[in-house]
């Protein structure tokens, strides 16, 4: 199993190591701009492998080198400046940059899997999948998977019950427009209840993590946990249920579109899109998102205001 990170900034370095620690492929490469910060995280992860469980092959790579990778993990990114506001800051910029990024990497790795991190990752999901011409199904945006780890964590506080138990998903945009679905949210069978203080908590939820990033400049260890959580059902074949970031013909009514929905995830990539029942509130917030991500997209790839 071979996995080429694509970007070595603090997302990508984060990512390769959660990578060596778990064991998660047998080789590894990691590819940036700046050839020489590759090469000096490749190194540094090559002397950890004594205190790992699992060897590996691990190596630096120009991202015009990169070949015959099973997953692709693409974190590279124009770079934000100062406080940020809105994952669209950054939305012109990585477009032409995936313009011109992904189309040799695709040519070069015609069989890989690909898994995005960049932001605003529902349109750039939407653009690779243009591009590549592949299977919606091996292209994948991290999406609200995080955002709905953070609801777990934050929920598990309020109701004293370990964050794994709880089965909640936030879909939608990763973004101000997500939305929680309270109408299939649960802890052992029991509903977690749309009340005023879990509305409370979901608000938190949709700015947390502009909290890490205004506090120490990046955020990357959720992230790349996250990250991991996808590759591992990849790589193992596990069938794990997420939100992820995939572009669909039509989904619960919306058409063309791609943001987070809730699928299955396996050795080749995403196996099923799940169709859960929404309640009205959750149905009128899916449409709002779906029409302001198909803005961004329009704006942002085509050019269409």
């Amino acid at each position: 199993m071979k996995i080429s990170i694509i970007g070595v900034g603090n997302v990508g370095s984060t990512i390769a190591y959660a990578v060596v620690l778990k064991g998660l492929c047998n080789h590894l490469v990691l590819a940036g701009r700046n050839v020489t910060k590759a090469q000096g995280d490749a190194l540094d992860l090559l002397h950890t492998l004594s205190f790992c469980e699992r060897p590996m092959t691990i190596e630096s790579s120009a991202i015009e080198e990169v070949r015959d990778s099973d997953i692709l993990v693409i974190t590279a990114s124009a770079k934000g400046r100062g406080k940020m506001t809105s994952r669209m800051e950054l939305g012109a910029g990585n477009v032409k940059l995936f313009k011109k990024m992904m189309p040799p990497l695709i040519q070069n790795n015609p069989a890989a899997i690909i898994v995005i991190i960049s932001n605003p990752v529902d349109v750039l999901t939407y653009l690779t999948t243009q591009i590549a011409g592949l299977p919606s199904s091996r292209i994948m945006g991290i999406g609200t998977l995080v955002d709905s780890a953070r609801f777990r964590v934050l929920l598990s506080h309020e109701e004293k019950i370990h964050p794994d138990d709880l089965r909640t998903y936030i879909l939608g945009e990763h973004g101000p427009n997500q939305f929680p679905v309270f109408s299939n949210a649960f802890a052992g069978s029991e509903r977690i209840d749309d009340n005023p203080e879990h509305r409370r908590i979901f608000e938190e939820v949709t700015k947390a993590g502009f909290d890490v990033y205004n506090l120490k400049g990046y955020t990357n260890f959720a992230i790349a946990t996250a990250t991991c959580e996808v590759l591992k059902a990849i790589v193992f074949d596990d069938h794990r249920t997420m939100p992820l970031s995939i572009y669909f013909r039509e989904w619960q009514g919306i058409e063309d579109n791609c943001f987070s929905i809730p699928v299955v995830v396996g050795r080749t990539g995403v196996i099923r899109h799940l169709q859960p029942k929404l309640n009205q509130v959750e149905k009128t917030a899916l449409e709002k998102t779906a029409k302001l991500i198909k803005q961004n997209i329009n704006r942002l790839i085509h050019n269409k205001k």
